[in-house]
């Protein structure tokens, strides 16, 4: 007869598995709690098409400032063709460029001297007045992020230069050196460095009423709103994965694991703290992680390009390979790489926006957007015949051009229209004004890169 001996799972696994298979199989589970420090990109088809408009808003924009630069705010075809090679374009390309977007830029045929000309319509002229509006409405609000933006600083004080480069996302004005700084000594000092010649912005004094964060003030809406266990709501972000994005059981709980750890606040000094143990090393990491929630919420657009806030790396204690500590986090941000062929990298605040939208406007964001909506509306054909459109008033006297004339004009005289199957994109980038942002001439159907 057969005595069965219970044995235990341990045993059994140590009699028919080597024990360094056993020590291998316990260290890879323990280590699946954590978050994988390499994470695959999953795209969000969303933010991209946002990206799309927005690298043809990028263009258009510098031909706009190009058109306005000239007398009379007009510009004629060869002129045109001849100073667009500035901005990137190739011989013949900025003539077709303009004939894309109908709503924004006009083209017609001067009565007296029977050449081509371009200027903005009525509706573009406007929205450009609309923007400026807005910039000069919010001028305090831009103060207001500018000394929150020295406060997150470890030093207290900020390049200019790398203030200025990123003037468009956080709503500057152009003049903002004297509209902004010097209009407000009580909050603001600008010095420069004697030995680099480099000019910095210093914070007067820290305001402790500006030093609380926008997720903390979330995590107090959520918790007045909804309730719940405030210590799971105390460190807590808010996580939105993108559609497709996988999460296994461990995943969570990773997460969940991450979401109660604590953490500095961004605006708090830290240069007293021992860094040497794991558990500083963990709250420095995911207070990087809110640093960059903080900058993202002081955007008016909630986003901004990779390249640009690397600018902010070193005064804001910001990890240097910082496209992978995102990718850890796609729940909270998402990096879209539509623009200048893969190589620009948009950051954008997953929970502010809904549905390709702002989920809060502000008047500079919708001025904004009213270009995108000229971007966007096209002439009823889409093929490549060139159409025109009367101005809402026809009390200029070009107006009174015959359009079937100039339809003719057009296909035989103008920019040479004999390439439009290539929609009229090249790849001469010479010459741009990118400002470090690693703009060009990009087309405007990119192919998908992987994730």
């Amino acid at each position: 007869m057969h005595t069965i001996v219970p044995y235990s799972i341990h045993s059994v696994l140590r009699l028919i598995t080597p024990s360094k298979f056993i020590y291998r199989s316990i260290r890879n589970f323990s280590q699946s709690t954590s978050i994988p420090k390499k994470q695959q990109r999953v795209r969000d088809h969303g933010y991209d098409n946002y990206m799309e408009i927005e690298k043809k808003m990028r263009k258009v924009i510098k031909v706009q400032e190009l058109i306005l630069s000239q007398p009379n705010s007009m510009v004629s075809s060869a002129r045109l063709d001849n100073l667009s090679r500035r901005l990137g374009f190739k011989q013949f390309e900025a003539g077709r460029f303009v004939l894309k977007f109908p709503h924004i830029f006009d083209v017609f045929e001067h009565p007296v001297q029977r050449i081509l000309y371009c200027r903005l319509t009525r509706k573009a002229l406007t929205q450009i007045q609309q923007e400026k509006e807005a910039l000069t409405a919010q001028i305090d609000d831009s103060v207001t992020r500018l000394r929150k933006l020295l406060m997150l600083s470890n030093t207290g004080w900020i390049g200019l230069e790398h203030l200025r480069i990123a003037t468009r996302e956080f709503g500057f004005p152009e003049d903002f050196e004297y509209s902004v700084i010097l209009k407000h000594p009580q909050y603001f000092r600008l010095f420069e460095d004697k030995e680099s010649k480099t000019k910095y912005v210093e914070i007067v004094e820290r305001d402790p009423d500006l030093g609380v964060c926008a997720i903390e003030k979330i995590r107090e809406k959520e918790y007045r709103e909804k309730g719940g266990d405030a210590e799971n709501i105390r460190f807590s972000f808010i996580i939105n994965f993108p559609p497709g994005f996988k999460t296994g059981k461990y995943y969570k709980i990773a997460i969940w694991k991450w979401q109660r750890l604590p953490y500095w606040s961004p605006y708090d000094d830290v240069s007293g703290y021992d860094m040497r143990s794991l558990e500083a090393q963990k709250r420095m990491e995911k207070r990087a992680i809110g640093m960059i929630h903080e900058i993202l919420s002081l955007t008016v657009e909630k986003k901004i390009s990779l390249e640009r806030i690397a600018h902010f790396r070193v005064t804001m204690d910001l990890p240097k390979k910082l496209k992978d500590f995102l990718l850890q986090h796609q729940g909270i941000f998402y990096i879209s790489t539509r623009g200048n062929y893969g190589k620009l990298h948009t950051i954008f605040l997953r929970e502010a926006y809904y549905k390709g939208e702002l989920i809060e406007p502000n008047e500079l964001y919708l001025a904004r957007r009213n270009l995108a909506k000229l971007i966007t509306l096209r002439r009823p054909n889409n093929d490549h015949e060139l159409v025109y459109y009367r101005r809402e008033n026809d009390s200029n006297r070009f107006d009174d051009v015959d359009r079937d004339h100039q339809v003719k004009r057009v296909s035989g005289k103008l920019w040479n229209e004999d390439d439009v199957s290539n929609g009229g994109m090249g790849s001469d980038c010479s010459e741009i004004d990118l400002e470090s942002d690693g703009e060009s001439c990009d087309t405007d159907e990119e192919d998908d890169y992987p994730n």
